[in-house]
Order: structure tokens, then C-alpha cells, then sequence
């Protein structure tokens, strides 16, 4: 009888493998690498500390939040980054309902100028949204904009990657956000760190 072998890496699309590479703190290099890639050049971060993944409502009927990995800058932007394999139409929506989270937790007790830091909502998806599946572009940067398709508030993003749509061979990798996705995809089908990924 021939048994097949063990995966050698751990699977990034599985809840234990996401949070165990990208949300622990021997590995939290990897965590800033990866954000960094999705982030504009002014947050690109340095270092960040993990917070509390888990919110509960100010009273005992109020929904609670979970988030797999919840973290905070040097600088004070935090992040939430969630991982979804299996397809949630209203995706959107727990998205924007967790940011509210972040927000609140930087009220301050006493007189507050209301000053915030930026939040920031990572979504890896494993699954495309309904509205974007004849749409080839796989990352998703949402802000709040006017009537002239102006930024009007530049505090709040949230940011998506679609990871069916990424298609590219090894050999067709060439940026670190492609190395990054290819790995997120096939890490747990890889025997040996492909000479590009190194």
C-alpha cells in the first residue's frame, strides 16, 4: 500500500498555516514583507506589534469580532489582515464592519480632538468577488472618495487580493508581489524554495 507523502511547507491557505507564518512573533518579518507590498511608500512599516485579535461589544448582546491577525505600526496605523478561503458573498461587508473596531478602540477617555490613525483592512481571498469575475485585476485598493473621484479621506483602506486570478508560472514571476501570491498559492505543493523565491 503507498501512502502519499506529507505536505513539506505549510499550506498560507489554511486558518492554521496563515496565522502560524503571518501572525506569530518569530515570524512577524514575514507579516511586514508581505504588507508592504500592498502598502503605499508613507506606511510602509518597520516593525509592528500584535494586538488582541478579539473585540467584544461594549454590552453582552453586541456582536463580537475575531480577526486572524490584528496588529499595529511604530507610527500607530493598525491592520487587520484576514485570510478567506471559502467564498463569503457579503465579504464587504464583515470587512467594513471590522474596521469599525480599530476606529472606536482609539477614542480616548476625557476631553479627545478625535484625531485618527489609519486603519487598514487586508483581505486574502481565496475566491473572486461576484462583481469583479470578468475583471482581470486581482488587487483591489479601496478609499473613500467624493462626487469627483477625489480621496476625501485617506485614514481608511482596504485593500483585497483575489488569488484565483493569479495565474503566473515560476517563470513568470517579477515583482516581490508576485513571488509573494505564487508562494500564498503553491507553498504547500512545493517540495524544495524554488531558486526565484530564495
Amino acid at each position: 500500500m503507498v501512502f502519499p507523502l506529507p505536505d513539506k511547507y505549510i499550506d498560507l491557505l489554511t486558518d492554521f498555516g496563515f496565522k502560524r507564518v503571518f501572525g506569530t512573533e518569530p515570524n512577524k518579518a514575514l507579516l511586514i514583507d508581505f504588507l508592504n507590498t500592498l502598502l503605499p511608500p508613507h506606511h510602509h512599516l518597520k516593525d509592528v506589534t500584535f494586538k488582541n485579535p478579539e473585540f467584544l461589544g461594549n454590552t453582552l448582546v453586541d456582536r463580537r469580532a475575531i480577526f486572524d491577525i490584528y496588529c499595529q505600526s511604530e507610527t500607530g496605523e493598525r491592520f487587520i489582515v484576514e485570510m478567506q478561503k471559502a467564498k463569503q458573498n457579503l465579504f464587504k461587508d464583515r470587512s467594513v464592519y471590522y474596521s469599525t473596531f480599530p476606529i472606536q478602540e482609539q477614542a480616548e477617555q476625557g476631553f479627545w480632538n478625535y484625531e485618527l490613525t489609519a486603519v487598514y483592512t487586508v483581505g486574502v481571498l481565496d475566491f473572486v468577488f461576484d462583481d469583479h469575475k470578468h475583471d482581470s485585476e486581482l488587487l483591489h485598493v479601496v478609499e473613500l472618495k467624493n462626487q469627483h473621484c477625489e480621496v476625501f479621506y485617506d485614514k481608511l483602506k482596504f485593500i483585497y487580493v483575489e488569488l484565483p486570478k493569479f495565474s503566473k508560472s515560476l517563470d513568470e514571476l517579477e515583482s516581490h508581489f508576485d513571488k509573494w501570491l505564487f508562494l500564498l498559492k503553491h507553498l504547500a505543493q512545493l517540495n524544495e524554495p524554488p531558486l526565484p523565491l530564495q
